[in-house]
């Protein structure tokens, strides 16, 4: 009964969510709810709840003050320096350029938010590519890979979930998948420069090549102009050697977890508000500007405290697991956590981040802690396909990038799929070379 009850939420869940009946955060708090009362349990799932929501309180805090401290120093404008470099080193050439892209991508996605990463790396280049007669589509390629890399940090949206998923340390996921986000990162470089040679050859041999381009990608030269984000009031250059120093400091003692994140990262608000806007009125101004996206990440890792704590409480998820196990062959078993890196791919693809972390790793995780196999390493693998995941149609960005370039979606997809799904084969070597998943 309790494998059958627990499919069935699971399953409810996902339905809901996917087909937009009602929201995530909805769906997390209401949905355990209604199904622990079905398996027999009254006034003890508060309880159940509760201690989910306590176990995953420092993720939320920790997800909070990090996007808000990098939100304050992109208003204080530390990336603008790299920017204007970037530019000026990209200059006509079509590989330094590709090759800025990638390293304004990666700085700028520090915050968290791939809308703001979207809005700033676009904002800057797309110009220059239609200045040069580039493909547009090169530019989403190259901001999503860095984007989707730099995101397996502890304050992106993917890991925060796993962690919240699995009520696991988002520390102990993240540490050791530094050095496959480190060689993702060299993929991405490798891509675009790759990409960038290729666009040099083709404006080299055909410049006039526009029109073509235009039929073969929906590439419309209509599309509304960009304009830049104002920053200008709350841009702080003075300070830029203060924050730079501050955010050195801030993500060196993140690496070496000398300091709790959660903590470390309320520390480096605290400072970067006092140092930069003192007056009260204009802290709480930029908290206010910010709070859109930082509170429903916040919102939905608590919500998701319900959620995990009466899956749990109840006894669903071992119940699964158990069953699970006589579907899974025993030399499977120990192998899980590159078998959920490779199928993470199409089922990230197909489902959204919600469905997929808190409605399908668990049970793995949980199935897999049978064979040895520990939940933190089925967290990092579920992690590793996020690249083929930024190019599904369930994801919002994808038309806020294909709206910005004046590019088709499905122009933007076919074009990216390639690319995506060579630095997920990068990432899933990477981590099985570095030990993190085998």
């Amino acid at each position: 009964m309790l494998i059958l009850l627990g499919y069935l939420m699971i399953a409810t869940f996902m339905i809901l969510i996917m087909t937009r009946r009602v929201s995530a955060l909805v769906a997390l708090i209401l949905i355990p709810i209604v199904f622990g009362l079905l398996s027999g349990h009254g006034t003890d799932l508060g309880t159940m709840a509760v201690d989910g929501i306590t176990k995953l309180a420092p993720t939320a805090t920790l997800l909070l003050f990090a996007v808000l401290f990098f939100a304050m120093m992109i208003d204080a404008g530390l990336f603008e320096p790299l920017v204007s470099r970037v530019l000026r080193f990209a200059g006509d050439d079509p590989v330094r350029v590709t090759l800025g892209t990638a390293a304004v991508a990666t700085v700028v996605s520090l915050d968290g938010d791939g809308a703001t990463t979207a809005l700033i790396t676009i904002t800057a280049f797309l110009p220059v590519y239609r200045r040069l007669g580039m493909n547009p589509l090169i530019l989403a390629v190259v901001l999503a890979s860095a984007n989707t890399v730099v995101n397996l940090a502890p304050w992106g949206g993917p890991l925060g979930r796993v962690a919240a998923a699995l009520q696991v340390n988002p520390a102990d996921i993240f540490v050791p998948l530094l050095p496959t986000i480190a060689v993702g990162l060299v993929g991405t470089f490798a891509i675009a420069w790759y990409l960038g040679r290729g666009e040099r050859i083709r404006l080299a041999a055909a410049p006039a090549e526009g029109s073509t381009l235009k039929s073969n990608y929906g590439f419309d030269d209509a599309a509304a102009e960009l304009v830049p984000a104002e920053r200008a009031a709350f841009a702080r250059p003075r300070l830029f050697p203060v924050n730079l120093a501050l955010t050195l400091t801030v993500l060196g003692l993140a690496v070496i977890h000398l300091i709790p994140l959660p903590l470390l990262f309320m520390l480096g608000l605290g400072l970067a508000l006092i140092i930069n806007y003192p007056d009260p009125t204009a802290q709480r101004d930029r908290l206010a500007a910010h709070a859109q996206n930082a509170l429903p990440i916040v919102l939905l890792i608590l919500a998701a405290g319900v959620f995990t704590g009466v899956l749990a409480g109840t006894g669903m998820v071992d119940a699964m697991a158990k069953g699970a196990m006589t579907a899974v062959p025993p030399a499977l078993g120990p192998w899980l956590a590159p078998f959920t890196a490779f199928l993470s791919a199409p089922l990230t693809f197909a489902l959204s981040n919600d469905a997929y972390y808190f409605g399908v790793v668990p049970v793995i995780a949980q199935t897999a802690t049978h064979y040895g196999v520990p939940a933190v390493e089925i967290g990092r693998a579920s992690l590793l396909a996020q690249p083929i995941h930024a190019l599904s149609p369930l994801v919002a960005a994808i038309y806020l990038v294909s709206g910005l370039l004046g590019v088709e979606v499905g122009a933007l997809q076919r074009f990216s799929l390639k690319w995506a799904a060579l630095l997920t084969l990068i990432l899933i070597t990477s981590a099985c070379l570095t030990g993190a998943i085998l």
